[in-house]
């Protein structure tokens, strides 16, 4: 019995212990504030007067955006031709310098004429030799007929004379077919140039013989002024490509590659192939170039911008600010008195630096580009600076159709660098009706 009380005494003992000691071993746990960003945010230290929430803005603007395809092309000589000799023959003089720009007609080698200049010449003669039978001919045929009148030639004899002349003229007909033709072939003894265009290097050097139809030539001509450049795009973009070309002109810009500012040269579209590759689900397009300043070379890789269309007076934001929700795409508009508001947008395509917006904003309206954390519907806000659109002079707006435009990898990392401050902002519940997720599209989509 004494065992079971002491028993008793120390647990209570202990648990009278254990209350007194539970205020310094167990911290308290404060009460719960408010967080920024959420509903309560409403009524929070921003809306109590609080410090406001330091964000970025830019002012939507008008402007007519030029709507371009982006792809990868390979340069193209618009004409190629290999120079083969037409006839053997020994070579006795090369006349172009390798690399020599040359028109068309200009004697590029020469063979050694001898033996076709004497067949030539042969050809000639025999043609003399039968003009002098059909001469002598045609006299018979004057006296048979005089006799005839007076019966001291038969029919006959006249008959046959005629036939003699007529053979003699078919003779010197083909004379005549053997002379043009020994012509021709004299004349292939002299190679010259049947384009304009600039000579590569030549593969035979003088003294060498040459063969007719022979595989390697003696030298390649390229014409690269003008000089055209094939690309493909996807057969997504085709309805683009044709509804620019029922406008008129398409016009191409090629580019640098690091700079689409100034682009090395400008062409037209010529050819949209007549038939979709199956295998790759891409359209073969051809553009030709002036290329005045030989900025393109056949054989080279370079970035091509086709422009699509143009939108006139379209509401252009930059692409980081627009948000996307339940109901589809919003920005917050900063209101007079700095305060922000939430507004669903119908946006036009657009591409890693900037949107067309078709509803929801007009011209002027300043929207928040960075800071987006900590925001609520009606929070109060302080604009640090003011965001100008990613690509300077006139927007444009770019769609990949196999490579991304010059700039565009400066224009990710920068929308990246700003998402990484928006997350070093206080965390924070998201507005009602918007939906976690990344603040911006970095690929373009067709209008909503």
């Amino acid at each position: 019995m004494r065992r079971a009380l002491r028993w008793v005494l120390i647990v209570a003992g202990l648990a009278g212990l254990a209350v007194l000691l539970s205020p310094i071993v167990l911290p308290t746990r404060p009460p719960e504030t408010p967080q920024f960003g959420g509903r309560a945010a409403r009524g929070g230290a921003a809306g109590r007067g609080g410090p406001p929430i330091s964000v970025l803005a830019a002012a939507a603007k008008v402007a007519d955006v030029p709507v371009y395809i982006d792809a990868i092309g390979t340069v193209r000589a618009l004409n190629t031709v290999t120079v083969n000799a037409q006839v053997d023959g020994q070579i006795t003089e090369i006349n172009f310098k390798e690399g020599q720009d040359v028109k068309k007609g200009d004697v590029l080698a020469r063979i050694d004429p001898t033996l076709y200049q004497a067949s030539y010449d042969q050809a000639v003669a025999k043609k003399a030799q039968d003009e002098a039978q059909l001469a002598n001919q045609k006299r018979d045929l004057q006296r048979y007929s005089t006799l005839l009148q007076t019966n001291a030639a038969s029919r006959q004899q006249v008959d046959t004379q005629q036939a003699s002349v007529d053979q003699m003229t078919a003779q010197i007909r083909v004379d005549q077919a053997l002379i043009d033709s020994a012509a021709k072939t004299l004349s292939y003894t002299t190679i010259v140039a049947p384009i304009d265009g600039r000579t590569g290097i030549r593969n035979v050097d003088v003294g060498n013989l040459v063969r007719s139809g022979s595989g390697t030539g003696i030298v390649t001509l390229t014409q690269i002024r003008p000089i055209s450049v094939l690309f493909n795009i996807p057969q997504q973009q085709l309805p683009q490509v044709i509804a620019a070309q029922a406008r008129g002109i398409v016009h191409v810009d090629a580019l640098d590659g690091t700079s689409a500012a100034t682009p090395v040269d400008r062409g037209t579209l010529q050819v949209v192939d007549n038939q979709i590759d199956q295998t790759t689900g891409t359209v073969r397009l051809k553009a030709e170039f002036p290329n005045e300043k030989l900025a393109l070379w056949p054989g080279a890789y370079v970035n091509i911008r086709l422009l699509a269309d143009t939108l006139k007076q379209a509401i252009v934001v930059p692409v980081a600010a627009v948000q996307r929700g339940p109901k589809g795409p919003f920005a917050y508009i900063v209101q007079p008195g700095d305060t922000v508001a939430i507004r669903n947008l119908a946006l036009g395509p657009q591409d890693d630096t900037q949107a067309v917006v078709r509803s929801g904003l007009t011209a002027g309206d300043r929207i928040v580009t960075a800071g987006f954390a900590r925001l609520a519907d009606g929070a109060h806000v302080s604009v640090a600076a003011s965001e100008e659109p990613a690509s300077g002079g006139a927007p444009a707006l770019h769609q990949g159709g196999g490579a991304a435009p010059p700039g565009a990898e400066s224009g990710r990392r920068g929308s990246g660098e700003r998402r990484r401050r928006q997350g070093a902002d206080a965390s924070g519940a998201a507005p009602a009706n918007a939906a976690p997720g990344p603040t911006a599209s970095t690929s373009p989509s067709p209008a909503q």
